[in-house]
């Protein structure tokens, strides 16, 4: 029976999707936009599409900052780090240094990189495959925005968790394992509401009725991506290779991500200015809200200004070099100034999230984003595990090495930001000069097993 009703439940999705392929049909726009609204969240007590995403943002960055957090709560004492060993082997280090939890470190390491590819590999795709098939093009590039608010809505979170815990006086048991404590159950949480709750595609969202899904369906096909089709297509995973702006993408997200290791620096950092570690902790929380202004606003300018991701992100990165130029010459003793030049370094992560939302609507074809994200996975991993290369003890306490190579890559972004636009501006200006096919019908709409095609900025 159970086979029976899967392949029911398949003939039923199918049918829903020839359905709303109907070019006959007439969509509503007030109907469109409570739709819209009902995917979003349909009410306080429903968490849908966008309650989990944010979740899992918030999560995912929470975790990340555990680490660098842990920096000031006692963990490189505890474990007997310097800084060279705190950028390598930390994570390591905490599993086999914690024998009351019977961890083993041989059989844990293995399962870290993993876990962090996996989380990061699940986010990237999660947001891919639900933006695009459950947003029009010009909502994606909000939404993504918005979900990325929930970094500096973490960080917030963690720094007024790690001041909590720097308050608990428990034998045996020190503050920085409480933070990681904390951090953990809620990623567990997280994932479960996740199992439960988070649908495959419209077709099967359970919150929506088959009238309401037709709806949402009919939403999206300004987008020509469609709602997913799993079955791989390597004439598009070639098109995907072959694709000059995937390895700019990809080059963009390897080389801004290495000035991501900023964030597991940023605690010590911040205090080898001179602040005391409960300062520290609070101050962190200003960088949170820095985050969540640019983001807000870079991604509501660009929605306002169209084709505008490419300058306003290059924008959104000047601030970064004023901010290094600032930690790298003011007086050491001035350390209200290089806060503030620290706090500019944040101003650049605006970039990398238009550029996210960039990438989703320039690229169409189950198995071309599949392929795309795959290399933007592989890209991102590798700049973040570069940049702890650069941040080694004989450069404290200025790390003039490290932040010069931050500046080589700030430089880098904006020039690749703006020559991508330059590619895909020229190659626009090729497609409408092209004689137009007047067999082809305009309200055709384009599954995403057919050949992706790209759109432009």
């Amino acid at each position: 029976m159970g086979n029976n009703e899967k392949g029911s439940s398949k003939s039923n999705i199918s049918e829903l999707e020839l359905f709303a392929d109907n070019g006959d049909v007439v969509l509503d726009p007030a109907e469109a936009s409570r739709i819209r609204k009902k995917i979003d969240c349909k009410h306080i007590f429903s968490y849908v599409l966008m309650p989990l995403m944010c979740t899992l943002y918030f999560i995912q960055y929470l975790d990340k900052s555990t680490l660098g957090s842990s920096s000031i709560l006692g963990i490189l004492t505890a474990t007997h780090l310097d800084a060279n060993e705190y950028n390598w082997k930390a994570e390591h280090c905490v599993l086999s240094e914690l024998p009351r939890f019977r961890i083993s470190s041989k059989s844990s390491s293995p399962e870290i990189p993993c876990w962090k590819m996996a989380e990061f590999e699940h986010i990237h795709l999660v947001r891919s495959s639900s933006s695009s098939m459950f947003y029009t093009r010009n909502e994606q590039m909000l939404r993504v925005g918005y979900w990325y608010l929930m970094n500096g809505t973490a960080q917030i979170a963690t720094g007024f968790i790690s001041f909590g815990v720097l308050h608990i006086q428990t034998s045996g048991f020190q503050p920085w394992q409480w933070l990681m404590i904390i951090t953990g159950i809620l990623s567990f949480i997280t994932a479960a509401a996740f199992w439960f709750l988070f649908p495959d595609s419209p077709t099967t969202a359970w919150f929506l009725t088959p009238e309401e899904r037709v709806t949402a369906i009919q939403r999206v096909k300004v987008n020509q991506t469609g709602v997913g089709n799993k079955h791989f297509k390597k004439e598009q995973f070639y098109e995907a290779i072959r694709d000059p702006k995937t390895w700019g993408f990809a080059l963009f997200s390897g080389i801004s991500n290495v000035t991501n290791s900023i964030s597991a620096q940023s605690p010590l950092i911040t205090a080898s200015f001179g602040f005391t570690y409960l300062q520290t902790s609070l101050l962190g929380i200003v960088g949170g809200l820095i985050e969540i202004c640019t983001i807000w606003t870079g991604v509501n300018i660009c929605a306002r200004i169209p084709n505008s991701r490419a300058y306003i992100g290059a924008i959104y990165i000047l601030p970064n070099i004023v901010g290094l130029l600032m930690v790298n010459l003011i007086n050491w003793n001035d350390r209200i100034a290089l806060l503030a030049g620290q706090y500019l370094n944040g101003l650049g992560t605006t970039s990398f999230v238009l550029m996210l939302s960039w990438l989703n609507a320039v690229t169409a074809g189950q198995t071309k984003k599949i392929t795309v994200n795959a290399i933007m996975l592989c890209a991102y991993c590798i700049g973040n595990a570069a940049g702890p290369f650069m941040w080694k003890q004989k450069y404290k306490p200025r790390n003039h090495v490290p932040w010069a190579v931050i500046g080589a890559c700030y430089v880098s972004t904006i020039t690749l930001l703006l020559l991508l636009r330059l590619y895909m501006s020229r190659e626009n200006r090729k497609r409408d000069a092209e004689p137009q096919d007047e067999a082809a019908d305009t309200d055709v709409y384009v599954k995403q097993d057919g050949q992706g095609i790209p759109g432009h900025d």
